[in-house]
């Protein structure tokens, strides 16, 4: 909703400009440029991007507009999850616990939290290392290692459509100024005609510089900063379960270890410590009303 309201407020202030200084809109009106510059621009990027992310970048700019992050309750869900699965760890023996983990699908505990198995990624993380933690031996700076590796390539994986995105937009001002140039080109083979008539050929042209430096930092660069945020935000769950679980191996009670996760959520996503108890703590307190 943001990314239209935005458009609507950027696209009116500059046609509505224009034409409060006396311009015409059908001047601007030069669909052959804007097939030249789109052209360009999407063959571009085919060029530079493998099959997978092209489709990605769709994926993701869908998100972008949709705003389709974890939420509140899905975070409080993770942090519930986790506490449960602590205490699996903590008080049962390892071959009863071993079950959640191996078919996670069908364990009671995962069934329970929903917002968290509707992603299978996800799930997967926190199975591989609670198996770790199940062996013993592990030492935690080691899967603290690890799992920070693991979660940067994800982040670069699922930054790629930013990447991608932005790589056209710096790229639109240049071909705005290739589709002017062959605007002057065909300008220029109507020198004997009449200044009228040439300088609505040279105007037309411009349209195309116009266009490509508007498209860029108008629209695309908005676009790839505003995927790259939901993208992040999509990661923020594998650092929150990194935290939670390094700090239980380091000897933190399950309800002391949930909130090293929970400190880990930004802004208005955090739940507060009473809603984190009411959805871990058996008989918690249900979080006073806002």
């Amino acid at each position: 909703m943001g990314i239209i309201v935005g458009l609507v407020i950027a696209i009116g202030c500059m046609l509505g400009g224009f034409v409060a200084m006396g311009g015409h809109l059908i001047v601007i009106w030069q669909p052959w440029e804007f097939v030249i510059i789109g052209g360009m621009a999407a063959g571009t990027f085919v060029i530079a991007n493998p099959l997978k992310t092209v489709m990605d970048s769709g994926k993701a700019t869908m998100e972008a507009f949709t705003g389709k992050g974890p939420k509140r309750q899905d975070f409080l869900s993770l942090l519930g999850l986790l506490h449960a699965l602590m205490r699996e760890l903590k008080t049962k023996p390892r071959n009863e616990v071993e079950t959640h983990f191996d078919n996670p699908t069908e364990s009671e505990i995962f069934k329970n939290f929903p917002e968290v198995t509707k992603h299978p990624d996800l799930v997967l993380f926190i199975c591989d290392y609670c198996r770790l933690i199940l062996i013993g031996n592990a030492r935690s700076h080691e899967i603290e290692a690890l799992m920070e590796e693991e979660i940067g390539t994800h982040t670069k994986y699922k930054l790629k459509p930013y990447s991608a995105i932005n790589t056209v937009a710096e790229a639109l001002p240049a071909l705005g100024i290739v589709a002017a140039v062959l605007g002057i080109v065909k300008a220029m083979g109507a020198l004997d005609q009449s200044p009228q008539i040439l300088g609505g050929l040279i105007g037309a042209a411009l349209v195309g510089t116009f266009f490509g430096v508007f498209a860029s930092y108008g629209v695309l660069a908005p676009l790839a900063i505003k995927v790259k945020g939901v993208r992040e935000k999509q990661c923020a769950p594998y650092t929150i379960i990194k935290q939670t679980l390094i700090a239980y191996m380091n000897g933190a009670l399950p309800q002391v270890a949930i909130e090293h996760g929970r400190k880990g959520i930004a802004g208005a996503d955090r739940p507060t410590i009473d809603e984190v108890e009411a959805a871990t703590v058996p008989g918690g307190r249900a979080p006073a009303a806002a």
